[in-house]
Formats: C-alpha cells, structure tokens, sequence
C-alpha cells in the first residue's frame, strides 16, 4: 500500500493548544439545539434527489419528532429548492417556535435569490458558505488569505443589507468555513471575528458560527482541540452560537460531534441517519440516542423509531443498515444463545425490580444485559432468532421457510411472520413443522393477493416511453367491478396511481423478490410491504413472472390492510 503518499494531520494543521485542553474531563449533561439537513446537504448527496412531496413528507417527520431548527434548501442552486422554501412561506407551514435555515454560496446574484424566496418566513437564518482550507483557497478558488477575506466580508455585508431591508423579525446569519478542520485556525478566527462585529452579534440576535469537519483527515480528539481552540478564542463569545458539522469519511463522525460538544460547541447540524456525499454526515439517531441512553434527554421523539425509518427510507430512497445503531431491523434482536439465556434472565429481573418499586416496567431503571436501552423506548421490542441447526425451534422459521420451500424473506418480514407463527403455536400449544409455517405464510401472506376483497380481473402494463409505465386494468372491488388507469415510473407505481384513482391510495415502503430455484419454470416470490389508510402491512405473490407476483404482492398487502 503506498501509504507514504499521504500526510497526517499534524503535518496539515497546527492547533496552539499544547496540553491545555479542557474537554477531555467534562460531561454531556444536556442536548445541542440540533439542526437536520437532511433537505439540503442529504438531498444533494442523492442519486435521485427529492421531489417536492418527499421533501414535505421529510419535512413533517421533522416537526413531528421536534426539531425546532430545520434546515430546508440550497433555494439559488435549484428551482425545486426554491419552490419548496415559497412553499413553506405561502402555505403557512412552519410553526411559530421553528425556525428555517436557508443556503447560499457568497455571490451576489445568489444571495439576492436565496433573499427573495424567504419573503414571508417570520423566524429565517440565512447560512453562508465558502471554502477555506489551503488547498482549496488555491487549486479551486485561487484567492490567497486576504483575497478570501474580502470576498466573504462584501457578501456578508450585502447579508446585512438585505436583511436590514426586509420587514418583519429580524433575519440571523450564520457562516461555514466550509473545510475548517483543515484550514489554519488563525485565519479561521479571523474571519469569524471579523463576521461577528460586521453582523453586530448580540445575545438576543447571536450569529452562528458553523464549523465543519468537511472531510474527516484525523482522530477525533483533533476536531475537539480545534473546537475548544475557537470556542476559547471567538470574540462576543456570549453572542455566538458555536456550532459544527461533522462528515464520517474515517468513520467518526459520531465521536467527532461528542467530543466537539465537550469542547464547546452548542449546535450540531447533520442527517437522519447519516446520510450525505461519500460516507456520509454525522447522524442525528445516533447521537441523539447515545444520550439517550446515558439518562440525558435528547429533546427529541423517538418513540416510533420504525416509522421515522420507513419514512426517511422512503424519502431517500436508501435503506437503513440492519445492524443500524438503535434503528435498524436486528439491533434487538438476539441469535446468540447465550445472549437469549442473558437477556432472558434480565428482562425477568426486570420485571421483579419494577414490582419491588412499586412503578410501570416502563419507568423502572434500565439494566437488561445486551440491551443498552429498553427497546420500548423506541416503540420496538425483544426478538429472540435461536440459533439455526438442527434444534432450531420456532425461532428457525427462516432457516425452515428457505431449506424447504426457497423462501428468502426480508427482515421485517421475518419479524412479522415470527408474531404471526408465535400465536399460532401459542393456540395449538405444539411444535410446527415445515409444512404447517408455508401454510400460514400462505394463508397470511400470498391468499390475499389471489382471492381478497379487492382482485384485478384483468391487467396490462407497458412502457409508454422511458422511465414511464402505464398500467391498466379492472378492478374488482367487493363484486363491483372498475376500469384502472396509473402512470408510473415503474409497473409498482403505475399500479399504485391506478389503484389511488379508484380511491386506494398506497405507498410502497419496501419491495423485493426471488426465484425460488432454477431454471425459466421455477417460481418467483415477490414481497411488498404497503400502508394504506394509516395501517402497515406485508404481502406477498408468488408466479412464474415476476411482474405477476409482484402485483399479487401489493393487493396481497393492501387486502390485509383493509
């Protein structure tokens, strides 16, 4: 490996701290103000950026789960940004305790943009941005220290007088030093100090002075050094909300923001879950949640963690690992035996401590081994997969499903049918075999696509023209039947606008499929996880096509919904 052709960061930047560093012996005892940015920075990151209606769909989730800065666009950059911000400002969307973050590179013509389309937004912070790191001062600006100085200096100052023009509450500014953790701290400094008397910061109009680890270059105790280097040294301290904005391209970014806020910063701006170019932003779940979980309250609702993951799922159009931090599919969810017996044993010690206390398990303190939290916490619970081998029991349904009838099933899935099994075998009080887990799966799962409530007598799809599908159809709805007709970018989506224009709005949350063996005759098995009138449901459909078992899937899913 030529590792020689790279130099540490002791070597790229000096920070005068010397041993006199005060974050290593503090505490996080409280929550930052956090802001996501998920809409503008996680946006730009995707391969099919948002279209105006994730984007509010996003933008809710936010709200509901309590963010009270949201940071919603890049409106010079893109017309679907700026839609989306005179969206915010004529529908009356933002609720009076929130405040919008909007984005702009200093230029002239783009701050005079990125002004217009908050017309209307009481509360607004207009957050400006230009690189400053050597490297790129030179090969992509081509400014040397002071040519850079001036250039953000006049845009800040046609900030100010835009602001100053502009009726109704007060505007407050906020700037990056886009690259600041590789960018000498003393022109760092003096930059922002420069900043925070142009824009008079005062306590109650601080400015946000936003330090971002832009591309992650060491251990995280160099960004906290960095940090508590400005947060000793910012002018008007008391009127600046030191804020940072940690990347994961060495995988810490999550440590990079904990130690920041040990040495002083108040703020964190990153995504739900981390998503962002290469590796991606800082995650908001996690670190909210780590605070969680060392009894500080993260000022956020995590109480349907699942819902918040569908959502940012179906947003992003990306999934969450399963082995994600407090969100993903088996973080509670145990193989190990050992770790059963573990877990087993502290969830019934539990249960018997909460008596003793007289309070709801709920409430109780927490120490179940395994389990950092409780998984109610976050609207979830304890699934226990026993080992597969030859003594799998009840908790080998995937193993059983795949060995004898080629079933792959997604991990959601998994879940699900494992209640669906639980309950059967709790009724009939014996062990299923292979056969009896395909006839429950079929009669939970694949019978509703053939023979619900709603059923397709006849249907066709075609692709009218690249990237758009027609699907059409009749529907047969409780004996009535009506004629179908969905455009889509996808057979699924054309199916699903064709059953909303009979009054069945779905959204499809997950999709996959298989063959179940070789050869052109072997079965393919498609899955579809849907909600539909507020209820969450699988399906499946099996056939030799897979578009076929894919449609039986959705109808599969939506019977079992209604």
């Amino acid at each position: 490996m030529p590792y020689h052709r790279y130099r540490p960061a002791h070597e790229r930047v000096h920070v005068a701290l010397g041993g006199d560093r005060h974050w290593p012996s503090r505490r996080l005892d409280r929550a930052p103000l956090w802001v996501p940015v998920d809409l503008r920075d996680g946006n730009q990151a995707l391969a099919e950026p948002m279209d105006p209606a994730r984007k509010r769909r996003m933008f809710d989730l936010m709200l509901a789960m309590g963010f009270k800065e949201i940071e919603v666009g890049y409106p010079s950059a893109s017309r679907t940004d700026y839609d989306f911000v005179r969206h915010l400002a004529e529908s009356d969307s933002v609720p009076a305790d929130v405040t919008i973050v909007v984005f702009t590179a200093a230029r002239a013509d783009l701050i005079e943009q990125t002004f217009a389309s908050i017309e209307g937004l009481p509360r607004v912070v207009v957050h400006l941005y230009t690189a400053t790191a050597p490297t790129w001062r030179d090969v992509v600006l081509g400014h040397d220290r002071a040519d850079l100085r001036a250039l953000i200096h006049r845009a800040a100052e046609r900030m100010a007088r835009l602001a100053d023009a502009r009726p109704g509450p007060p505007v407050r500014f906020e700037f990056s030093p886009e690259v600041f953790n590789l960018t000498e701290p003393d022109y760092v400094l003096e930059v922002c100090n420069g900043l925070t008397a142009l824009w008079d910061a005062s306590p109650d109009r601080p400015v946000i002075h936003n330090l971002p680890a832009t591309v992650e270059i060491a251990t995280p105790n160099v960004y906290a050094d960095q940090i508590e280097y400005m947060h000793r040294h910012l002018d008007r301290r008391g009127s600046v909300i030191l804020s940072v904005h940690p990347h994961n391209d060495r995988g810490t970014g999550v440590a990079c923001a904990e130690l920041a806020l040990l040495a002083g910063a108040q703020r964190v701006e990153g995504c739900l879950f981390g998503n962002g170019e290469r590796t991606g932003n800082v995650d908001l779940v996690t670190l909210a949640l780590n605070l969680h979980s060392q009894g500080v309250d993260p000022m956020l609702d995590f109480g349907d963690i699942d819902e918040i993951r569908r959502t940012v799922e179906h947003c992003n159009r990306l999934p969450v690992p399963d082995r994600h931090p407090y969100a993903g599919d088996l973080v509670y969810t145990a193989f190990s035996g050992t770790h059963q017996d573990a877990i087993k044993k502290g969830l019934a010690h539990h249960e018997r401590r909460a008596a003793e206390l007289g309070v709801p398990a709920a409430r109780a303190p927490w120490e179940v081994p395994y389990l950092p939290i409780d998984p109610a916490d976050v609207g979830r619970d304890y699934q226990a997969v026993i080992r597969v081998n030859s003594q799998s029991g009840k908790g080998g349904i995937a193993y059983l499903l795949q060995t004898h009838h080629g079933l792959d099933l997604p991990r959601r899935l998994q879940i699900d049918f494992s209640a669906v099994v639980q309950r059967a075998t709790d009724d009939g009080g014996h062990e299923v075999t292979a056969k009896d887990l395909w006839e429950i799966f079929h009669t939970t799962y694949l019978a509703p696509g053939e023979d619900g409530r709603l059923a397709l007598a006849s249907w066709a799809t075609a692709e009218t023209a690249p990237g758009r599908h027609e699907f059409t159809g009749t529907l047969v709805a409780d004996g009535r039947e009506s004629e179908l007709r969905g455009t889509g970018n996808g057979p699924l989506s054309a199916l699903a606008d064709a059953l909303a224009s009979a009054g069945v709005a779905i959204d499809i949350l997950h999709y996959a499929e298989h063959a179940t063996g070789t050869g052109p005759d072997s079965p393919a098995v498609a899955y579809v996880e849907c909600r539909t009138g507020g209820v969450t449901r699988w399906g499946a459909g099996r056939d030799t096509s897979v578009l076929t078992a894919s449609v039986r899937a959705v109808l599969a899913a939506v019977n079992r919904a209604r």
